[in-house]
């Protein structure tokens, strides 16, 4: 299962199709800006450890939106990877997660 979940987040994150985010600007700028999906990663992992010092430095990295958004990723993928995993639909995965009744 972990194995799926660091290949999907191996990617770079950007859909299929869209531009590169480094075109129009040299390497060692790209390198220098944070990645909004490192900095969810970061974050989730935090807070999952309760570690508040490493919540505030993921914070941070990225703007709010942008955080927001890298974390709403992460979990969209981690569902959809354990859906697979354990071939039950999403909405199942999402709702046990929660400890919510199945619906």
């Amino acid at each position: 299962m972990f194995d799926r979940l660091r290949r999907l987040f191996q990617s770079d994150g950007r859909a299929p199709g869209t531009s590169d985010p480094e075109e129009g600007s040299t390497r060692r700028e790209a390198l220098s800006r944070p990645n909004l999906f490192e900095a969810a990663a970061a974050y989730v992992t935090a807070c999952a450890n309760d570690d508040q010092d490493e919540i505030d430095a993921a914070q941070r990295l990225v703007s709010p939106e942008a955080l927001s958004f890298g974390v709403n990723e992460l979990a969209c993928r981690a569902v959809i990877a354990l859906a697979r995993e354990y071939d039950e639909p999403p909405q199942k995965v999402a709702r046990s997660l929660l400890g919510l009744p199945a619906a």
